[in-house]
């Protein structure tokens, strides 16, 4: 398998990104390493959909079955796009969820959070 830097650096995002999850103890940088495990993924599959001599599926006209397969598939590209627009939605769903706890328990910790939970 013929893996480039994006998809290695991808990989390397990934996991730091769950050690930060699992690591955290404040909500906010759980929030942060959950942005970034977000963004993780969606380079590691634009990463993998790259290749150098592709054209473009929009403004080409192909005539030939050979040039077919010479054009980029817009699929993969469409639904990172639509992942970049749900992970925009999960951080601003977190950061309310975050700034309502803050005001009830004046803090984003989560032992102290569980603690006062029981």
């Amino acid at each position: 398998m013929n893996f480039q830097l994006v998809e290695f650096f991808a990989i390397a995002l990934f996991f730091i990104s769950i050690y930060g999850l699992i690591s955290s103890k404040k909500a906010l940088k759980s929030i942060v390493f959950t942005l970034i495990l977000q963004t993780s993924v969606v380079m590691f599959f634009l990463g993998i959909g790259y290749s150098e001599n592709i054209l473009p599926p929009i403004g080409i006209y192909v005539s030939d079955i050979e040039q077919v397969a010479a054009v980029a598939d817009p699929l993969p590209q469409a639904l990172m796009l639509t992942a970049i627009i749900i992970s925009i939605c999960v951080l601003a769903i977190n950061l309310t969820i975050i700034m309502s706890l803050f005001r009830k328990h004046k803090t984003t910790d989560w032992d102290t959070l569980k603690s006062e939970s029981i």
